[in-house]
């Protein structure tokens, strides 16, 4: 018999979760070159302006600004903010390697020595502080060179070129570094994602190509972490949205389970188990989807496969095929209609920490790998006080209620759940809107959405809470 886990296990890895492209700043030092998120305007109409393909693949200063070329400067305060991170406690801390620091156009001959050096740089001062990195691989960063040349991920040259990217990474840092993610939230190139395919509307054909090329592209990866080094555990990444019928009607029901394997299962189904899934093959078969698989991918894909999964979470989706249920869910970029149960945060999101404890026991009962929680959080606009102190208890209410949903999955579940590093542990730039204006952190940056302000790092009311929560691990989720 399985001996069942109580409360969070020991070694158990808090943390804190962020991406290259949303904090690093210093968008053409050191050798860098130019990425998909370094031509993403700031503003709410980010997201649409993506989609359009009328949208040009360049800078426009004179028309848009873009907060995330600045950041909020962790390229040259690192050792302060990783300082802060080992303050709290934190005993991994989830970043990203930006490819086109590495291939500053994706398809270079050489890598650029000048950005293996500040990761390296990164990697030793995390090391120093007793923290250990999480790498994720590629997170929205796609070098633009391939998106306008090559056409994105929908090209089957970019697997060599990822694979050469993995490669260097991975032979440089594999004694330093043992926990990596390979693509982040993948499953968002269902829905056509530039930021995740480099591609934008464009027909599902060529989606589901892309991510079939990202899917070898991850074997190999993986491959190569396990031929360097038996010790790495190398993940798969996926947003994770727990999903509900929105009443009892068998149609609506049916209706989100189709939504709900094609979403939250199909990726992992392939990555975890190695191969598709008979639902996805007949889906392929309605749309005319017929892929390009060379000979030998099926078997690198089953042979291959991740030793653990981690995923996003923020909210979950009601779902209705009822016309009448038109009320929908604004903030919700799965769709869905809205749940009369829940409450939303400023920007729409509605909050579901049940859903959580849903979604641990769903994958860990699907798969029964070990779980890595790799981002979840409250975006809010913060107040500081004339010191800068933001009393925010609305984001350590959130975070408990989560972490209490967490511990009663692994206590009264027995889910194998071994990390958790909240979204944006400090203050940077959204994704969704490029805003400073929607914060997460437990480290308050002095900047607006306009680039004012000193840079300067506070600590909120919540750091000193999550402090006490990785100290106790988990014990003490008081917010005193």
């Amino acid at each position: 018999m399985t001996e069942l886990k109580a409360t969070f296990p020991k070694g158990f890895l808090w943390g804190g979760a962020t991406a290259a492209n949303q904090f690093e700043g210093a968008y053409l030092e050191g050798g860098k070159g130019l990425t998909i998120a370094d031509i993403s305007p700031g503003g709410k109409e980010r997201m649409a302006l993506l989609r359009s393909n009328d949208y040009p693949l360049e800078i426009n200063e004179a028309k848009y600004t873009y907060p995330n070329h600045v950041g909020i400067d962790f390229y040259h305060r690192y050792q302060e903010d990783i300082a802060l991170f080992a303050e709290m406690g934190f005993k991994t801390f989830r970043m990203s390697i930006s490819w086109a620091r590495i291939f500053p156009n994706g398809d270079d001959a050489e890598p650029n020595e000048a950005g293996l050096q500040y990761y390296e740089n990164v990697i030793d001062e995390l090391k120093k502080h007793n923290i250990e990195p999480t790498i994720t691989i590629s997170h929205y960063e796609t070098p633009l060179h391939l998106v306008k040349e090559y056409g994105g991920w929908k090209n089957r040259q970019l697997i060599d070129l990822f694979e050469k990217y993995a490669r260097t990474i991975l032979e440089r840092f594999h004694k330093k570094v043992t926990y990596w993610m390979t693509f982040n939230e993948i499953n968002t190139g269902i829905l056509g994602s530039f930021f995740t395919l480099g591609m934008r509307n464009e027909s599902l054909q060529n989606n589901f190509q892309a991510l079939h090329n990202q899917f070898v592209a991850s074997s190999k990866a993986v491959k190569i972490a396990h031929e360097l080094n038996p010790d790495i555990k190398i993940g798969c990444m996926s947003i994770y949205a727990t999903m509900y019928a929105y009443d009892s009607n068998p149609d609506n029901v049916m209706g989100m389970v189709e939504e709900n394997r094609m979403f939250n299962y199909f990726c992992n189904d392939v990555q975890v188990r190695g191969e598709y899934p008979t639902y996805a093959l007949k889906y392929f078969e309605r749309n005319n989807i017929t892929l390009d698989i060379q000979p030998g991918e099926l078997d690198l894909m089953k042979e291959h496969t991740v030793d653990y999964l981690s995923f996003s979470y923020y909210m979950s989706s009601a779902f209705s095929k009822n016309p009448e249920h038109s009320d929908k869910s604004q903030g919700n970029f799965f769709g869905g209609v809205k749940n009369p149960f829940l409450e939303a945060s400023e920007w729409g999101w509605e909050i579901d920490p049940v859903g959580l404890r849903i979604a641990l026991c769903d994958l860990y009962g699907r798969y029964g790998v070990p779980l890595y929680i790799s981002e979840n959080g409250l975006g809010a606009i913060d107040q500081p006080d004339a010191n800068f102190y933001v009393t925010d208890d609305y984001r350590i209410d959130y975070l408990r209620k989560h972490i209490e949903e967490m511990e009663k999955a692994i206590r009264l579940d027995g889910v194998d759940l071994f990390a958790y590093t909240p979204w944006g542990c400090i203050d940077l730039v959204s994704a969704s809107t490029g805003e400073m204006a929607k914060r997460y952190g437990f480290i308050y940056v002095d900047l607006d959405d306009e680039g004012n302000g000193t840079m300067n790092r506070y600590k909120k009311k919540s750091f000193d809470w999550y402090q006490q929560v990785i100290a106790t691990n988990g014990a003490n989720l008081a917010n005193n």
